[in-house]
């Protein structure tokens, strides 16, 4: 990854630089190598999340109605699922889950469905207004990230996305292990 410079030339320093060096100088026994990448990974995700609430805003969508929305979209036509698939996908509990497909059924984005092979069982499916909203909020969510990273080179993008996968991957896989 190749490091900025601003306009005179100078490397381009953010707030974490003056973290550490403030660090270093106080604790100087203690190795703060890590504040600074995840520090900035940290306040990388308040600026991510801000980003995407007023994105999903705009759409008059709160996050986790997103999150519903987008599991169902991208399971694919008929953009339908059990709501157990929608707990496991969206890290909730049956309760909170059961909660949401009512809210999102009462604003007419989902609806539930007898599931044919179940008889027991229902299914939750996206509406064509559930569908055009979240395409939206999503289209206009990735017009948002793309600015968060136009500082970024295509190959440090890739670069940079590949190091976090490294570091997220053992987190993903002790989770779904649990």
């Amino acid at each position: 990854m190749t490091t900025r410079d601003d306009a005179d030339g100078r490397p381009v320093r953010d707030e974490v630089d003056q973290l550490v060096a403030s660090w270093r100088q106080e604790r100087p026994d203690l190795d703060v190598t890590p504040l600074q990448v995840l520090s900035r990974v940290s306040r990388l995700a308040k600026h991510l999340d801000r980003a995407r609430r007023a994105a999903f805003a705009e759409h008059d969508l709160e996050p986790w109605e997103f999150d519903v929305l987008t599991t169902l979209r991208r399971a694919g036509e008929p953009y339908e699922l059990s709501p157990g698939a929608l707990l496991r996908a969206t890290l909730v509990t049956s309760g909170t889950m059961t909660n949401r497909i009512d809210r999102l059924a009462a604003a007419r984005l989902v609806r539930r469905r007898p599931d044919p092979e179940d008889r027991r069982g229902v299914l939750v499916s996206l509406t064509d207004a559930g569908r055009e909203r979240v395409d939206a909020a999503f289209a206009d969510l990735l017009r948002r990230e793309r600015e968060l990273l136009a500082g970024l080179a295509p190959a440090d993008q890739r670069t940079l996305a590949g190091l976090l996968r490294t570091i997220l991957a053992p987190f993903d896989a002790a989770h779904n292990g649990a």
